[in-house]
């Protein structure tokens, strides 16, 4: 089974909009008072505060404010949980401290059980139920695919005012057509690189393909800008001076976000066109790894080249490296394909010629668009060289020391050995509780006491 995450657009009427922004309300006070509660016994008592602890005051916090009570008991826990994964990427050095969040802020709450809510449909429009609020919602949309819904989240988007429900499903997933990678069927294979110039070259052994990068933010920056420039004249609101935000700076708010809203759909929509494409035609796909966080991070301090580096980021995350790599991958696997991710730091596809296998490290700089090699005198595009060593390694004709697929460490959708991160779903967490309550009783009946009043 694959898990897929399915986004729906809820129309919920006046009352029942109501409820779920008071709902909203109290999730967010919960959040809150987790984080106050983490900071007080920190700084009062030097005490590190665990997810179990504030979990099981859940019930006395109940009684104590009888407004929770409306809230199912499993949301309430999910919302702990978010609180409890913020501080443990704080301590991983992923983020910067938990901060508190103001209502506007705060996006929705997590059902982590179908226990409190239930879908209607099949996939395609329906309604959702809300058990602890009591609403049944009219809701629209169609799944790419649907199975057995596992969890639920309620989203709010102030800038568009509009409510989602975002849905898990566990879904069938077709068996991998190939046994071992040292068994690969060559007639549908694939390599494809991302790029910043042309957003995606790829190569299937004969033909090499190119699609040229929309560049959405760049054709919509200058009305940013401008609405931008709109929203700054107008009166904004401060907390510390009590200065509430004026109507026309709500409405010069909404322009802008409409406008990054409508750049951020329309980039999806292309995304999804291209890779649907790719993985209707190919059955396995090979690429490399890339690291797009580090990719993207800014210029060191000091450096020179502050401007060329913003510029290099905002056409990466303008094409989407990571969200085209996702969704190749996620495609090609759900019609029993198979996708390989190479690394880079061994295979070196943009400094290796594919004709000879010699490595140039002056292939290194971005401005070196076009390779000669100077062992074979072999030319090629940048691009379409880096595509081409991806092809051979994966179709074992690639020259140079190390170069078959299994000696380069390659990992693959269907990796059996690929272990899955334990993120500490609410599942994991209930069985982790179980067993230490059952350790704790078994050392209570093993006491010479307890054997003795036996």
């Amino acid at each position: 089974m694959a898990t897929r995450r399915q986004t729906f657009r809820l129309y919920p009427n006046k009352e029942q909009e109501q409820k779920l922004f008071e709902a909203r309300r109290l999730h967010a006070y919960l959040y809150n008072a987790c984080i106050a509660n983490r900071r007080f016994e920190w700084k009062a008592n030097q005490k590190t505060v665990t997810y179990f602890d504030q979990q099981n005051c859940l019930p006395e916090f109940k009684e104590a404010w009888p407004e929770f009570a409306i809230c199912n008991s499993q949301a309430l826990q999910a919302t702990v949980k978010r609180v409890d994964l913020a501080y443990n990427s704080f301590f991983q050095g992923l983020r910067g401290l938990p901060q508190f969040k103001s209502i506007r802020d705060y996006s929705g709450w997590t059902y982590p059980a179908t226990s409190g809510w239930k879908v209607w449909g099949n996939g395609k429009h329906g309604r959702l139920t809300l058990n602890d609020l009591g609403i049944n919602i009219r809701m629209r949309g169609q799944a790419r695919e649907w199975g057995k819904p596992t969890t639920l989240t309620i989203v709010y988007k102030p800038n568009q005012n509009k409510w989602f429900a975002s849905i898990t499903v566990d879904v069938p997933i077709l068996e991998s057509k190939f046994g071992s990678q040292s068994q690969l069927e060559y007639e549908k294979i694939i390599a494809f690189d991302l790029g910043t110039e042309t957003a995606l070259t790829t190569f299937d052994g004969e033909k090499f393909e190119q699609i040229e990068n929309p560049k959405f933010t760049k054709k919509s920056e200058e009305k940013i800008r401008k609405a931008s420039k709109q929203l700054r004249r107008k009166r904004a609101p401060n907390k510390a001076q009590n200065i509430k935000a004026s109507n026309r700076w709500k409405k010069a708010r909404k322009r802008v976000s409409k406008l990054s809203t409508k750049v951020a759909r329309t980039r999806k929509d292309w995304q999804h066109k291209v890779t649907s494409d790719i993985a209707s035609r190919y059955d396995i796909g090979v690429t490399e790894k890339l690291e797009t966080k580090k990719m993207t991070k800014k210029a060191k301090k000091g450096s020179k080249r502050k401007k060329q580096k913003a510029g290099l980021n905002k056409s990466i995350l303008s094409v989407g490296f990571g969200t085209l790599n996702q969704m190749i991958a996620y495609k090609i696997e759900q019609k029993g394909g198979l996708m390989l991710i190479l690394p880079t730091k061994k295979i070196k596809p943009s400094q290796r010629c594919p004709k000879c296998g010699k490595v140039h490290k002056d292939w290194a700089e971005l401005s070196n668009r076009y390779h000669v090699c100077s062992k074979c005198k072999f030319e090629i595009q940048r691009d379409k060289g880096s595509v081409m060593v991806m092809y051979n390694v994966a179709t074992d004709v690639q020259p140079g020391c190390g170069m078959r697929l299994e000696d380069c460490g390659c990992s693959s959708s269907t990796d059996s050995t690929k272990k899955r991160k334990q993120t500490g779903s609410m599942k994991q967490l209930g069985q982790k509780k179980r067993q230490s309550f059952k350790a704790k009783v078994d050392r209570v009946t093993q006491t010479p006491s307890a054997n003795a009043a036996g």
